[in-house]
């Protein structure tokens, strides 16, 4: 299945596809009007549409049917909430981004921490890796990207991202010296979750006791030192196969 991606598409009307979604869908692809395409909203609907303009810069089409998701595409009973300081090379966190969507994640928030190389990443770049991640793992759903946030501020700040009672809470830190419990043993399935990264430099000893006092548990990732990609990665894998099986 070739999966598009329209923010504005809606049951029985028309939508307008942006430039890059029409250039790959008329230019690449070669679709006609009257040719049938799949199309999500990125909030977990797809929608069986019909091409009536193949405009290669503004493709309009006209939504059929709302279709029912089969099972492999259905939205996960469980959400993954990543926060994770940015990369000093930003490249790994483009990598980082585009795998974990593939993989299933539902938000992802930049962190400023203490020990943090680099504290500022446009999220536009990433946002679009994440649209085309989405389409490529044929996902219906886009995660939000969140710009970097500094993690004090972030915690203090408690509200639905975070703080409900129900949501399960990790710091993963590499203090040795600490009691941490493996984070694939911690999770619990069908629980939505968030789970803290630090930058290369790791948390300082006060954003983890802080992060502790707001009710995060420390966990680890394994005996191996990882870096801060691929520690997110990790979190994110551990977690859908915990909800996958």
């Amino acid at each position: 299945m070739q999966l598009f991606y329209c923010k504005d598409i809606t049951p029985g009307g028309y939508a307008t596809l942006d430039a890059e979604e029409s250039r790959h869908a008329v230019r690449v692809l070669r679709l006609r009007e009257g040719d049938e395409m799949s199309v999500t909203d990125g909030q977990g609907h797809l929608y069986e549409c019909q091409v009536v303009e193949a405009n290669d810069k503004a493709c309009v089409v006209e939504t059929q049917r709302a279709a029912t998701p089969r099972g492999d595409l259905a939205k996960k009973a469980a959400r993954l909430h990543l926060a994770v300081a940015p990369t000093k090379n930003p490249s790994r966190m483009e990598w980082l981004v585009e795998k974990a969507v593939e993989v299933g994640v539902g938000e992802i928030t930049l962190l400023d921490c203490d020990h943090s190389e680099r504290t500022f990443l446009k999220t536009e770049r990433l946002e679009k890796l994440a649209v085309s991640a989405m389409k490529q793992s044929l996902h219906l759903t886009l995660p939000e990207i969140r710009p970097a946030v500094k993690l004090k501020d972030w915690l203090h700040r408690e509200n639905d991202t975070w703080g409900r009672e129900d949501i399960q809470k990790y710091i993963a830190h590499c203090e040795a010296d600490q009691p941490r419990t493996p984070l694939a043993a911690a999770l619990q399935a069908e629980r939505d979750a968030v789970v803290l990264i630090g930058p290369e430099g790791d948390f300082s000893q006060e954003e983890i006791r802080l992060a502790q006092e707001c009710g995060f548990l420390p966990v680890s990732l394994g005996p191996s030192r990882l870096r801060t990609e691929t520690a997110a990665l990790y979190a994110t894998v551990a977690f859908n196969l915990i909800n996958d099986r």
